[in-house]
């Protein structure tokens, strides 16, 4: 752990990469849709730049657990990611769709490096009696990303116009660069010469996924939070239609998805200050109803039920993340936690992007139809966090991988 590099630091290079990323998504689902005029190449727009993130993260996180200076390569990721966002602007209704939708779709295999590639360097920032308070306050930026993208998207978008808001949020990310590649070293690259990994990325790739699949809290937390994230996509497809409808412009739905932010900036405040109230692997599974219930309500499309349907569905998701931050660290292998955080941030991603993808084509046949199937969805991922509590347990003597005898216990 380096003595010289701050958490402040960390935390405004991880708040400005993240606020950035928050931002493009519903930046490049307002270019989409001013350009093409159609809400299902917008949502094609936003799902291609996210799907194949699940190719990207696991990759990525190997890497960078086999990286002596793992913000080197974030960084680098960083400024290729902002590379993808400024080509997708130029070229959008200049080029055939499907060309900017594979730009799209190259971009976003670097998406996880904007989430799960700063969290796992948080155990060389933060003390460890410290990880507790630096977990929550590292979720806080996310939620405060959520909060700030989407009104920024919206702002920028109404004063300047849709192309604008994409310009904003490659500025955010590439500020982030000068923290990202300070970030403390490996400690045993401090303390020796590197040498040559003894493992191939594949075999550290099946490590990895071997870790999150026989290590029940980690699976558990995984195929929740990736099921969940489905109806969240869909949540976040359907905002410009749901601002259009309730508040007169398609822009100003951008702010239905910062009062979902604000409360979970709010809950994970209050996590913050007082870290010992978190029970992680509860709040999981309450997180993926109150987004259910939340998305049920929203399906009335009154405008006054949405806005209370935004506040329960951030107290649900604010936690959830902080919860789903705590697994990770008290679960994965200190040798594959890049991994296992950036395959984690990845799936997310791409459940997300699953649900980006439906949610446009749905909402243009029925708006409340799209949030009563997103409801589904997160009922179905409390589903899948029981069966997977109730399931059998894994014989203590049978076979194991490497990354199981490395597991840190709770």
């Amino acid at each position: 752990m380096s003595k010289r590099y701050s958490m402040t630091r960390y935390l405004i290079g991880a708040t400005a990469a993240r606020t950035g990323d928050e931002m493009s998504g519903p930046a490049l689902l307002l270019v989409g849709l001013s350009v093409t005029g159609s809400a299902s190449a917008a949502s094609a727009l936003l799902s291609g730049i996210t799907v194949s993130a699940a190719v990207g993260g696991p990759v990525f996180g190997a890497m960078l657990d086999r990286a002596a200076r793992p913000g080197r390569l974030l960084a680098g990721a960083l400024a290729v990611y902002c590379v993808a966002l400024l080509v997708i602007l130029l070229s959008l209704g200049r080029l055939p769709l499907p060309v900017v939708l594979a730009t799209a779709v190259c971009g976003g295999l670097l998406g996880p490096a904007l989430a799960g590639g700063w969290t796992a360097q948080l155990p060389r920032v933060a003390a460890p009696e410290s990880l507790p308070r630096a977990n929550a306050l590292d979720a806080l930026t996310f939620n405060t990303a959520s909060l700030a993208g989407p009104a920024l998207a919206g702002a920028v978008a109404m004063t300047a116009g849709p192309a604008a808001g994409v310009v904003v949020s490659l500025a955010l990310i590439a500020l982030a660069l000068p923290a990202a590649w300070t970030l403390p070293r490996r400690a045993e690259a401090v303390r020796a010469k590197p040498s040559k990994p003894s493992t191939s990325v594949v075999a550290d790739l099946a490590s990895g996924f071997a870790a999150i699949g026989r290590t029940r809290p980690l699976a558990r937390a995984t195929l929740t939070s990736v099921i969940s994230y489905v109806g969240v996509g869909m949540l976040v497809t359907c905002t410009p239609l749901l601002g259009e409808r309730a508040l007169g412009t398609s822009g100003s739905g951008t702010f239905l998805l910062a009062a979902l932010a604000a409360a979970s900036l709010l809950a994970n405040a209050l996590l913050a200050r007082c870290p010992d109230l978190l029970r992680p692997d509860a709040t999981i599974l309450g997180s993926a109803l109150a987004l259910a219930a939340a998305l049920l309500l929203a399906a009335t499309l009154s405008p006054v039920a949405l806005f209370a349907a935004m506040a329960v569905a951030g107290a649900g998701a604010g936690p959830q993340l902080t919860a789903l931050f705590a697994v990770r660290h008290r679960e994965a292998p200190d040798q594959l936690r890049g991994q296992i955080f950036t395959t984690g941030a990845s799936l997310k991603i791409t459940g997300f992007a699953i649900g980006a993808g439906i949610g446009g084509p749905i909402a243009t046949w029925s708006l409340s139809g799209s949030l009563l199937v997103a409801a589904g969805f997160e009922v179905l991922a409390a589903l899948g966090f029981v069966l997977l509590t109730v399931g059998p347990v894994r014989h203590p003597d049978a076979p194991t991988s490497h990354a199981d005898h490395a597991r840190i216990r709770p």
